[in-house]
């Protein structure tokens, strides 16, 4: 009996594999889990540096540690969720709008970086999401840029 780490995939298995990987569902939830893990890790970090509320001198040093720990694990979830749903929402929709164009190019990024921003946006109305359009849109392209300026 081979072992299945060993032994070499076959041709159904491979394209199996990539209808499955290609697909934007599982794009957008990959990139989901991973801005989750970057989110969290990013928010234990700055929560780590951010003095926004005094130590509680009047409590124990276990009590004000416990408070500290709760206080950072809340803000890094906080920024896991944000980071998450920014993620997926950016790599569908570029993911979508490719597999519609037909092209891989700035544009789709600058389209998919509209998209996320206006979504991100929507609860503070027009205009709000026309600036987070506009920002996440022009990020998008300071950021592909900047990966593909030497190709």
């Amino acid at each position: 009996m081979s072992s299945p780490f060993t032994r070499t995939p076959t041709q159904n298995e491979r394209a199996a594999a990539a209808s499955v990987t290609d697909s934007c569902a599982f794009k957008a939830g990959f990139s989901g889990v991973a801005g989750f893990g970057i989110g969290a890790v990013f928010g234990l970090m700055l929560s780590g540096i951010e003095f926004s509320a005094p130590a509680d001198t009047s409590a124990s040093t276990k009590q004000q540690i416990r408070t500290v720990f709760r206080d950072m694990g809340a803000k890094s979830l906080a920024s896991a969720k944000n980071f998450a749903i920014m993620a997926a929402i950016f790599s569908g929709s570029e993911c979508m709008i490719e597999s519609y164009r037909g092209r891989n190019d700035l544009y789709n990024s600058v389209a998919a970086g509209c998209v996320t921003g206006g979504t991100l946006a929507v609860r503070t109305g027009p205009r709000g999401m026309a600036a987070g359009c506009a920002g996440f849109a022009a990020f998008s392209v300071a950021i592909d840029w900047y990966m593909h300026r030497d190709s």
